[in-house]
């Protein structure tokens, strides 16, 4: 299959576009339950800077989403405990996708349908540049980390494992 040069605008695009960001844009081809590692891999990418977007929800089910290094996993009792909530966990692929109005695996913070609470890695903000979901499965953009904090409001954590 011909790699793609161009992607269509998405909601997350659309809101870069809208605020003045500068993004670059990367393809890639999608590879089901490849994750970041198949996108670091094909795109040259170290994975610890190559973002996901986690989705999940608190112990009365409200949504919210987690933004994570791609190498790293999410420890649901410390995230939990550093928001107050009694617990965290991931949402089902169909509620993520409802909440967020992307698909899993090109899901972006960007654009969501659903506005819902942000919360990123402390450590990803020391990074100079991040790739994170566009709002398409198989394409990334490139940003400064700090956009998360300008456009999201999203608050630091410390939840990160080694995966």
């Amino acid at each position: 299959m011909a790699k793609k040069e161009h992607v269509s605008e998405t909601p997350a695009t659309a809101l870069l576009k809208a605020r003045g960001v500068v993004f670059t844009e990367h393809l890639y081809d999608y590879v089901e339950h490849g994750g970041t590692a198949e996108s670091s891999r094909q795109l040259g990418f170290p994975e610890h800077e190559v973002v996901k977007t986690l989705v999940m929800q608190d112990q009365d089910a409200k949504p919210l989403i987690v933004l994570m290094h791609g190498d790293r996993k999410v420890s649901t009792k410390n995230l939990a405990r550093q928001i107050g909530a009694k617990s965290v966990e991931p949402c089902k692929p169909e509620v993520a996708n409802r909440h967020s109005g992307y698909l899993v695996g090109g899901t972006s913070p960007f654009g969501t349908k659903r506005e819902m609470p942000v919360y990123i890695e402390e450590s990803i903000l020391a990074l100079p540049r991040i790739a994170i979901n566009g709002g398409q499965r198989g394409y990334l953009v490139g940003i400064a980390p700090l956009v998360c904090v300008e456009l999201l409001n999203a608050k630091t954590v410390n939840c990160a494992l080694v995966d």
